[in-house]
Parts: structure tokens; C-alpha cells; sequence
């Protein structure tokens, strides 16, 4: 139970701060790089300090032996010889330094020294020569204590430490308190954001992290959560709304093939060709939205294999306007078309199948006897396909959402469908390094483009020659 316990709280500040939380250890990551900075600093400043006030203090001592041999020379002058010469002043001076000298003549004999000098035993000595208009009277050695100037190095070398010390924790408080400051500023975001990710996972769709104050690296993951959540939001419900539609849209034909083959089992109507035809319709329709879901997966799952090579987009818009040609006849509707030939890089299997699902989409929306416009031309990026019809058009707020999968707008609630034609046309376009583009007019009608690179462009990007994964 100790050892639990220990283990427990050895994680803890006694405040309850965790050591190992973000907060604490940009704390304490600051706290170090100020102490070996300081420490660094430090070591630098001892180092050539010291050194400088040892040469002060060598110099200076040099300089006060040479005084105390000219003071000493100045005794001899007054005689004219070491007999009877007053030395005290020159001995005097040295114990006013707190050192201890001694003056020997030319013959290296002691003429005078001072009471301890002899007591200071093997400790260095400076040496100066005692010169007078150019004789060499003898020689002046001075041997110093550990006060006055002899202690003088030590002295100021201590109170540099000290000082140097003060300083270190000054520095070091300073460091701590900024560190502690700017670490709450980085950590109380992303808090925040670890909350808002809990709150997530426990179910509460609402929770967005909304501002935060901060570096702009965790303003922007703040604002990149926020939009992911809205992704995901927005997935959720089309998922929901898909299941819905696609509830909605087996249900009538499902309904009608149990109707029809239950009146059969029972006797209520007659095998008739035309009754066998009605329940085949609702067949092909059922076949017709597992067709769609299942193009869409390939689309989505990166299961699609693009053949890539040298194709003409009108060519190819020619041959899937023909192959609507029975539907467009029984809706009325005519398709005009302004075609000029552009070479494009693309699968032309699958660039038939985008050209075929936006002729289709303006087919439903188109009423009948109107006029859809199928235009291609070559532009600066490449090749450009155009498909204009006059239908309902759709509403602004709806527009930036039709090429979402499974998006039905509020204008196509009595159109059958799954809302995955567009779909699937923008992830084969885009799968060929090209886009779809939508504008529209509520009540004249909508254009949808296809903007492909041109052939040598896509050739850069990818070899012809080469097959790979869409997307």
C-alpha cells in the first residue's frame, strides 16, 4: 500500500501539479537552459577574471618591490654605504602592504629584514635589484602575507563569486518565473483542447475548442479541430441522410415488387406481359442505385485504375451525349453542342463516365423541351468541358455542397436518386489532376465545368505510359 502510494504521488508536485505535464516541463526546460547558460557565464567570468586579477596583483607586486629597493637605495645615498643606513622607511613600507622584506648588499650579506620575514619559510618571493646612477648596490626580496596585498587576488576573487552567485539565483528566479508564465500561456491551450477532444469522444458533438490565445501554431490546430469536427459532423449527418434517402428509395420499388407478387401468389392479378414489365422496372431501378453505390466506393476507395493516355475531350463528349440520345428523346430535351478539339491525358473509360453523369444530372433538372449546351475548348490550363442547362438552378447556400456524396438539394426532393453522380464525377476528375466547377441561378438554370491540364502538363506530372491509383 506504501509503495502504491509512492508511486502515485511521486508523479505530483505537493500543489498537484504533475511533473510530467506539459506545464511543468516546459517549466523546468527553461529553468535548465537559464542554469547552463548561468553556469556557462559563470565559469567564463571566474576564469579570465581571475586570471586578470592575478596579473593585476603580480604587477603590483612587482611594482612594491621595486618601490621598497628604491627606498632602499635612497637610504644608501644618504651614507654613501650600507653602514649606519637608516632602512626602516623601505621596511616600513613593505609592512604597510602586509608583507615582509629583506635588503641584502652585492656580497648577497643581510643588512636588514623585517621581524617575520624569516617566518614566512618557502613561500614565493619577489626579487628587485637596488641600483643607484647605475651601480648595483644588493637586493631588495619581499615575501607577502595573506593580508593587505598579498591577500588581495583572494579577496577579490571571493567577492566576484559572490557576486557571481547572487546573480546565478537571481537569474535562476527570473528563469523560473518565466518559464512558469510562458508555459501556461502554451499549455492552458492545448487544456483546452485535450477537454474539448474528451468531451468529443464521449459523445458531445457540440464541443468546439472556438478561440484560443496562443502561439499560431496551436491557434491554427485549434481552428483545424474545429473544421475537422465540422467534417465530421457534416459526414455523420450525409451518412444519416444516406441511409434515409436510401430507405426512401428502395422502399417504393421493394413495396411494389411485393405488392405485385403477392397479387400474383394470390390470384388478384393475371401473369400478364405488361404486369411482368412494371415489376421489371422496378428491378432495373433497384439495379440502378447498387450501380451507383458501388461506382462511388470504387471512386472513394482508391480501386480506381486509371489507363492513361492521348484522348480528345470533345470526341469524347460526342460519344456520351449519343449514348444518353434515347433519354434525351423521351424527356424532349435537346442537347446543342460547340465542341473544338482538345487533347487531354486522361482514361477516356472514365472521363466518358463524368461527361455522362453531368449530361444526366441536367437531364433531371431540365424541364421538358428545353436545351442543355455541351461546349469544349481549350484554355490556358488546358481543355475545358462546359454542361449548361435551363432548370431550377440551385440556391447559393446549396451550391458549394453538390459535389458532397450523397447531397441531395432542397430542388431535388421529387427527382429519384442517391446524390452520388457529382460525387463521383469530382473524384474521377480529380483523380485525373483536373476539378469541377458549378455556378448557378435559381430559376435560369445551372452550368457545371470540367477543367482538365492539358496533355503534355498531365505528361509531366505522370507518365502515359504509367497505371496507378486515382487520387
Amino acid at each position: 500500500m506504501t509503495e502504491r502510494a509512492g508511486r502515485g504521488l511521486r508523479g505530483r508536485l505537493p500543489s498537484g501539479i504533475q511533473l510530467n505535464s506539459l506545464r511543468s516541463r516546459l517549466a523546468l526546460g527553461f529553468l535548465a537552459v537559464a542554469l547552463a547558460a548561468i553556469a556557462l557565464l559563470a565559469g567564463l567570468t571566474v576564469r579570465f577574471a581571475s586570471s586578470d586579477v592575478s596579473a593585476l596583483v603580480h604587477r603590483q607586486r612587482n611594482e612594491l618591490t621595486g618601490a621598497i629597493a628604491a627606498a632602499a637605495a635612497a637610504d644608501w645615498d644618504q651614507r654613501n654605504s650600507w653602514a649606519g643606513a637608516d632602512l626602516s622607511p623601505a621596511l616600513e613600507l613593505a609592512s604597510r602592504t602586509g608583507a615582509e622584506a629583506e635588503i641584502k648588499n652585492s656580497a648577497g650579506a643581510v643588512i636588514a629584514h623585517s621581524a617575520g620575514f624569516a617566518m614566512r619559510g618557502p613561500q614565493p618571493q619577489f626579487r628587485a635589484l637596488v641600483r643607484l646612477r647605475g651601480m648595483t648596490l644588493g637586493e631588495a626580496l619581499v615575501r607577502f602575507s595573506g593580508s593587505g596585498l598579498g591577500g588581495a587576488d583572494r579577496t577579490l576573487q571571493s567577492a566576484l563569486l559572490r557576486a557571481i552567485a547572487t546573480a546565478a539565483a537571481l537569474a535562476a528566479l527570473v528563469a523560473l518565473i518565466t518559464g512558469i508564465a510562458i508555459a501556461s500561456r502554451l499549455s492552458q491551450p492545448v487544456a483546452h483542447i485535450i477537454s474539448v477532444t474528451r468531451s468529443r469522444r464521449a459523445g458531445e458533438r457540440a464541443a468546439r475548442v472556438g478561440q484560443v490565445r496562443g502561439p499560431a501554431e496551436i491557434r491554427e490546430l485549434a481552428m483545424s479541430f474545429d473544421q475537422l469536427a465540422d467534417i465530421l459532423d457534416r459526414q455523420e449527418q450525409l451518412r444519416r441522410d444516406l441511409v434515409a434517402d436510401v430507405a426512401h428509395e428502395l422502399r417504393t420499388p421493394i413495396a411494389i415488387l411485393q405488392a405485385g407478387h403477392e397479387a400474383l401468389l394470390d390470384g388478384l392479378a393475371e401473369p400478364t406481359p405488361e404486369h411482368f414489365a412494371s415489376l421489371r422496372d422496378e428491378v432495373l431501378r433497384l439495379a440502378r442505385m447498387v450501380d451507383d453505390l458501388q461506382t462511388l466506393a470504387a471512386a472513394d476507395a482508391a480501386a480506381l485504375h486509371l489507363q492513361l493516355g492521348p484522348c480528345d475531350l470533345a470526341a469524347i463528349a460526342v460519344n456520351a451525349a449519343a449514348s444518353l440520345a434515347s433519354r434525351l428523346a423521351a424527356a424532349s430535351i435537346t442537347v446543342e453542342s460547340q465542341l473544338e478539339a482538345a487533347t487531354v491525358l486522361a482514361d477516356s473509360r472514365w472521363l466518358h463516365q463524368v461527361i455522362t453523369n453531368l449530361l444526366t444530372n441536367a437531364v433531371k433538372f431540365s424541364p421538358p423541351g428545353s436545351v442543355i449546351w455541351l461546349e469544349v475548348g481549350r484554355t490556358a490550363e488546358g481543355a475545358e468541358l462546359r454542361v449548361t442547362d435551363h432548370g431550377v438552378g440551385i440556391p447559393p447556400d446549396e451550391l458549394p455542397h453538390i459535389f458532397d456524396r450523397f447531397w441531395r438539394g432542397s430542388q431535388a426532393g421529387h427527382i429519384s436518386g442517391s446524390g452520388i453522380g457529382l460525387a463521383v464525377a469530382a473524384e474521377i476528375a480529380a483523380a485525373h489532376g483536373g476539378r469541377l466547377t458549378a455556378s448557378s441561378e435559381p430559376g435560369r438554370g445551372t452550368q457545371v465545368a470540367l477543367i482538365m491540364p492539358a496533355a503534355a502538363a498531365r505528361a509531366l506530372a505522370r507518365p502515359a505510359t504509367a497505371s496507378g491509383h486515382a487520387r
